[in-house]
């Protein structure tokens, strides 16, 4: 029992410290909570202190800064109003740039405007021109085009006889009235009678105004313009046919033809007189060659001849001569059989060239002067000195002399020189006249050419030109002086 009483006092005395404990540790809290309020409270104090002494110095800094900002808004309005001063001219060219754009706009679209309607006039323009290209005798406004020729008769008598026909059977069909015709029936004032006295005056007058325009254009015909007249012709033909459509009133087709054919035989009547003018001069040049072959066929003689009494002579005087003068004639009778043997060599080529009329020499020649450089002229000539051909053809017709690359001695000339044509006819100059022998062709091609055609012949690459290159020379020293006379004098203007 006593223990238990022990038990329930130890017990109670544990209790009782534990209040004891629980008691102080309450007291400790709120101690604690105390001490935490009363430094909240004295944070608070001085947080609301610290407030107060901020909003003062704010309100300071807020006067201080409003002050300023018052003072900026105003420089900013200064400085608005002095850009705002300064950006008006911009402003102006601005406007003038809108206007200016605007006006390109516009000007573009004038530009645009003139393009197309100056396309249209220019075509109109160009087939004016064209029709009147044919009436117009200046080249330059007719297209040239190529001449086939229609018509191979053998000489220009023969040709001035068919233009003699074309002309009569013209006559013909005017007379028989069927170069202009009508189907028509018109009657004026009720009468056919005074219709059909209408259209014979219209087919008159339509005669009469195509015979002229043909005939201008047949008496006008050139080399140059033949195409033209032809469609000069064919122009006429249909303006006055349209022009007559209301009394149906129509040049005829086959007398058409008949202008036309008068047209081409007059135009080819007269390019062969030319031709056989240009032959007639080779006949006379080639006579006068002939001639002057026996001319110096008879020097020739005369020359051998000349050598041969002196050669009988000294040999006769030498007969009669002993002594140191013999050696001396001696020699004077070697000198006088030398020239004696190329005497008789000079007349024996004579004698062939005379007798021989294939006989001749093929020269090919150059004038880089006349005719600048890759230029040759290959002919032939039959004279017993052939330079003398090559001399009369640098006579004063060219500025300069011709330079000489081989000369060739054949007993068939005519055979190499149309082998030498022949290599060379694609460059030919003149296509139309092959009596123009010069051709577009190198050195070194006319070079190959006669290793071919004449192995044995010699050739001269080097030209000479000797006036051409001192010409030259003059030429370069006086520009010279005179670029060096210029230099030392003040310009004009600047």
């Amino acid at each position: 029992m006593e223990s238990l009483v022990i038990i329930a006092i130890a017990g109670a005395a544990s209790l009782i410290c534990a209040c004891v404990a629980l008691v102080l540790f309450l007291i400790h809290v709120r101690r604690k909570l105390a001490e935490e309020r009363q430094l909240r409270a004295f944070e608070a104090a001085l947080h609301s202190r610290e407030l107060d002494e901020q909003r003062a110095t704010s309100a300071s800094d807020l006067d201080t800064q409003k002050s300023d900002l018052l003072k900026a808004l105003a420089e900013v309005e200064r400085r608005n109003v002095e850009l705002e001063e300064k950006l008006e001219p911009i402003y102006s060219i601005e406007d003038e740039l809108a206007n200016l754009r605007s006006e390109i706009i516009t000007r573009l679209k004038q530009i645009e405007s003139l393009k197309s309607a100056y396309s249209e006039k220019k075509t109109t323009f160009d087939s004016l021109v064209a029709e009147v290209a044919i009436y117009d005798e200046r080249l330059a406004f007719a297209e040239l085009g190529v001449y086939e020729p229609h018509f191979e008769f053998e000489d220009s008598e023969a040709y001035k006889k068919e233009v003699s026909v074309a002309r009569a059977h013209q006559k013909m069909m005017a007379n028989e009235k069927t170069a202009v015709v009508s189907k028509a029936k018109i009657y004026v004032d009720g009468s056919l009678a005074k219709g059909q006295t209408l259209i014979n005056r219209t087919i008159r007058l339509t005669l009469r105004a195509f015979n002229g325009e043909a005939d201008a254009a047949v008496a006008n015909v050139r080399w140059n313009n033949v195409n033209a007249m032809e469609s000069r012709i064919l122009a006429a033909k249909n303006k006055i046919d349209i022009m007559n459509e209301s009394q149906q009133v129509v040049i005829s087709r086959e007398y058409a033809e008949l202008k036309l054919r008068e047209l081409y035989l007059t135009h080819e009547m007269r390019e062969k007189q030319r031709a056989e003018r240009e032959e007639r001069a080779e006949q006379a040049r080639l006579a006068r060659e002939e001639q002057k072959l026996l001319r110096d066929l008879e020097a020739a003689e005369e020359e051998e001849a000349r050598y041969q009494r002196l050669l009988d002579k000294a040999k006769a005087e030498a007969n009669s001569i002993a002594g140191p003068h013999l050696a001396a004639f001696n020699e004077q009778i070697a000198i006088l059989e030398r020239d004696l043997a190329a005497a008789h060599s000079k007349l024996a080529r004579a004698q062939a060239m005379a007798e021989k009329t294939r006989s001749g020499w093929v020269y090919v020649i150059s004038n880089v002067g006349s005719f600048g450089d890759g230029v040759v002229k290959i002919g032939l000539t039959r004279r017993l000195d052939p330079l003398d051909r090559v001399r009369e053809l640098g006579d004063a017709s060219v500025p300069f002399i011709f330079d000489t690359h081989a000369m060739i001695y054949s007993d068939d000339a005519p055979t190499l020189e149309r082998a030498l044509h022949a290599e060379f006819d694609a460059t030919r100059i003149n296509a139309m006249n092959y009596r123009k022998e010069f051709f577009r062709a190198s050195i070194d091609e006319v070079e190959a050419a006669l290793k071919r055609l004449a192995p044995s012949a010699t050739f001269h690459r080097d030209v000479e030109a000797q006036d051409y290159r001192e010409t030259q020379a003059r030429r370069s020293a006086l520009l010279a002086s005179i670029d060096a006379s210029a230099s030392t004098q003040f310009p004009d203007s600047l």
